[in-house]
């Protein structure tokens, strides 16, 4: 199988000389290169390009998000940014995600040596992850795994039959690699009356509220990061926030949320699973699910659960996908309705208020 060949772009000769250790010793990643701005990085891609960069967003001479827009501009390649877990960290990366680039993984301001070898593995999937994305499609001896828990240990399945249809309609999203794109043509296509939505992004935390913002001042609907016990309501998307699980609930005529901690679900948190299957229990044939672009298989199980408690569910189509992962594990256990380009998802989230 033939390697994935990675540079990596960081100002931080710890961060260089740690990260490229770590990932060379995992089979099918070779680091070709580091460079300590993308200054250096574009003088040796020239010789050798590589397959996926790892970008830290701020440096000297040129920024990242600077050398993101031209990359994509001239020679698309698969970005994973390596960023600073900072609120100001978090919008600039934010920036960068609409940019092009198509992972996150954090890094603190302390304790980073130790820190870097600990999440080697989150990067290697980052890292695998973006060596699958179609980035034309879409416009602009590893360490011991944990177990792989499913949406049991937050939520227990349901025999009860589903409810009976309401007029108030719910639309779940669940993405991942390549959705912060997604989401924004979907969300900003959108009018101010339109089903509530709920939506998990795979996505560290902190993050997630700099994401909501950006897509609040971009979309005519209120976006936000979800708060325990906030209403689901029409013109409304809610945004798990990362580092917790987000799950459906109905009190009476309305739905609202519940934000919990929990161990990671399908090796997520929050997990797609947990929100699906939550919605099948709340809302029933009243819900819509969506799966869209991203790696691995959180979101299938759930998604079926939805689908056979009545709700329409929709996968996006594979030419339309960053990563066609997620949509592909749902199509294979029966979970999704209809499969539809990227470009007519707002049209059917519409055509489910009516």
């Amino acid at each position: 199988m033939k390697s994935i060949k990675v540079m990596i772009v960081d100002d931080s000769a710890v961060v260089r000389q740690v990260l490229s250790g770590s990932l060379s010793e995992h089979p099918g990643i070779e680091v070709i290169g580091t460079a300590a701005d993308p200054l250096f990085a574009m003088d040796k891609m020239q010789r050798e390009w590589p397959d996926v960069i790892v970008l830290d967003v701020e440096m000297p001479r040129m920024d990242g998000i600077s050398f993101l827009k031209k990359l994509m501009a001239e020679r698309p390649t698969p970005v994973v940014i390596c960023s600073t877990l900072t609120e100001k960290g978090a919008a600039t990366t934010m920036e960068a995600m609409a940019a092009g680039a198509v992972a996150i993984v954090t890094k603190p301001q302390g304790g980073l040596r130790q820190f870097l070898l600990e999440a080697t593995e989150e990067l290697v999937n980052a890292i695998r992850a973006a060596s699958q994305a179609r980035l034309k499609r879409l416009a602009p001896a590893a360490n011991t795994p944990a177990p792989k828990l499913n949406a049991d240990v937050i939520l227990p399945a349901s025999n009860a039959s589903a409810m009976t249809r309401t007029t108030e309609r719910i639309i779940a999203i669940g993405t991942s690699t390549g959705g912060t794109q997604a989401l924004e043509y979907i969300l900003t296509a959108l009018p101010r009356v339109c089903p509530g939505i709920v939506i998990v992004q795979h996505m560290p935390e902190r993050f997630t509220a700099a994401f909501a913002e950006r897509l609040n001042g971009l979309c005519q609907i209120e976006v936000r990061e979800a708060k325990h016990g906030d209403r689901v309501i029409p013109g409304r998307a809610l945004i798990a926030p990362g580092g917790r699980h987000m799950l459906l609930k109905r009190s009476g005529a309305q739905y609202m949320v519940e934000v919990v901690d929990g161990p990671p679900v399908s090796r997520h948190k929050p997990s797609v699973d947990v929100l699906f299957r939550s919605t099948a229990r709340a809302a029933g044939a009243n819900a819509t699910g969506i799966i869209m672009t991203g790696m691995g298989d959180d979101g299938a199980r759930g998604l079926r659960e939805m689908h056979e408690a009545g709700a329409f569910t929709l996968g996006q189509d594979e030419a339309s996908c960053v990563v066609y992962g997620m949509p592909k594990e749902a199509m294979k256990v029966g979970a999704v309705s209809r499969e539809i380009p990227l470009e007519q998802i707002a049209s059917y989230i519409l055509r489910s208020g009516g």
